[in-house]
This record gives C-alpha cells, structure tokens and sequence, in this order.
C-alpha cells in the first residue's frame, strides 16, 4: 500500500511539474508575441510620423490624403500606448499602415515616388479597385462619385479594406461613404442597394453586393499602384444612407423607394 501511495504521489508530482511548465512556457510565448507585435507597429508608426511632420500636401486630395495620415498617426499612437495584448498591438499596427497607404496616395498625386511597397491591409485585395468612374445621384439632388484617379471632384481616398465587415473597394470618392461605419462598427441600413448602383459589374470587383453582406467576398482584384487612402479625413460622412434611401423621415423614399432590411 504504501508503496503505491508513493507512485500515485510520483504521478501526481511529475504531472504538476510538466502542467506547470506547460503553462510558463506559453506565457513566455505570448509574452515574445506580444514584444515582437509591439515592436512592429512601433517600428511603422514612427515611419509614418516621420513622413507626417515632413510633408505637405499641394491640392486638395493631396491634402486631405496628408490630413488622414495624421489622423492615423494618432490614432496608432494611441492604440500603442495603451496596448496590453497582442492583437491590440496589430490593432495599431494596421493604424500606423493604413496612414501610409494615405501617405503613398499623396505622393503618387504629387509626382513623387511611393517608396517601398506596403504589406497589405485586412480585406484589400479581396475588397478590389475602382477601375472606372460612376456617380449615383441622391434623394435630394447631391451626387456620389468613385473614381479611380483622385480629383477636385473626389478628393477622398480608400485604400479597399474591410470596414466593419464589409468590404470598401479601393478608390477616390465625392465623399466617405464609410465613414459612419467606421466611426460606429455599424452599416446603416441601405448599404446594399448602394454598393449595387456604384459597383455593379465593374471588372476590379469580382462580388456582389449580397456576397459583400454575407461575407462571402473575394474580389481577387490587381490593387495596382493604388497608394494611400482616405478614413473618412475632415468630414463627418454623416447621412450618406440617409439622403440616398430617405433617412430618417418615415416615407421609406430615396432613389431606391421600396421595402427592405439588413
């Protein structure tokens, strides 16, 4: 008896020990992940403030390019700073990335080299590019433009990404049609008929406005040299859903005057 007593307490130590050492050795491994993912979006933040404080945009879309990147500085910034996980570290990262991508978009207007090609942003290549230029008119007489080259006229640039789980195609636009959703993690209802009357069948957006919804997109597109892009910049983007399908007046009317949910 006593003899076995000491082999179930031998099992039981050596189980401890090898549990105990298990989970030093993952901590120690999320620790390195975490240091290394700090590390990084450090390392892409302080390139994109340093592009920052030493450029100027000329016209308005190169400006407004400049005034995102800013933003997105601070924003990475921030993220940085108050970064405890992992992912809260690539959460920065992708900050610091985007507003490089705002930064190449600048450049590329002002005729000066983009410089070493970016990693990619979540969703970019699936969301695809605007490869011709379309306007959807509004309820109210207002128009929306998407282009693929930037513009008095569409002076606000994505760089195509997910935006709240759904995908935003690469691109100059009239206005930030994002913006809301980007602010709130919320599409407004209506996202759907307006992804149709702007993207459908345009050859740099391999999915359909119900795909987009579903999840179910993968535009496969040749994002080309689409450099930086807009986060929605210096206006509010506010009401885009609003004046196209009625907002919130109870008629239901707007260019797209039937019923519908998301």
């Amino acid at each position: 008896m006593t003899g076995l007593i000491i082999i179930l307490a031998a099992v039981g130590g050596a189980v401890w020990f090898v549990s105990s050492r298990s989970k030093k050795n993952t901590a120690a491994i999320e620790q390195q992940s975490f240091e290394d993912a700090i590390a990084d979006a450090r390392r892409w933040t302080e390139r994109l403030g340093g592009q920052v404080m030493n450029l100027s945009g000329t016209d308005t879309a190169s400006q407004q390019a400049m005034a995102d990147a800013s933003e997105r500085f601070t924003a990475a910034n921030s993220a940085l700073a108050s970064a405890t996980t992992t992912k809260q570290a690539n959460l920065a990262r992708e900050s610091a990335l985007e507003g490089l991508h705002y930064v190449n978009a600048a450049r590329e207007i002002m005729g000066m080299p983009s410089g070493p090609q970016l990693p990619p942003l979540e969703g970019q290549r699936q969301a695809g590019r605007v490869t011709e230029e379309r306007t959807v008119e509004l309820q109210d007489g207002q128009t929306i433009t998407a282009s693929p080259y930037a513009s008095a006229n569409t002076p606000n640039y994505y760089p195509g990404g997910t935006v709240a789980g759904r995908p935003v195609p690469a691109g100059w636009y009239s206005r930030p049609w994002w913006a809301d959703a980007l602010s709130t993690g919320v599409w407004m209802m209506g996202y759907s008929m307006m992804f149709n009357a702007m993207f459908a069948g345009m050859s740099g957006i391999g999915y359909s406005a119900a795909a987009a919804e579903s999840g179910a997109w993968d535009g496969g597109g040749d994002m080309g040299d689409m450099g930086g892009g807009d986060m929605g910049g210096g206006e509010d983007g506010g009401g885009f859903f609003d004046g196209l399908f009625g907002g919130g007046d109870g008629d239901g009317g707007g260019l797209f005057d039937m019923d519908f949910d998301f």
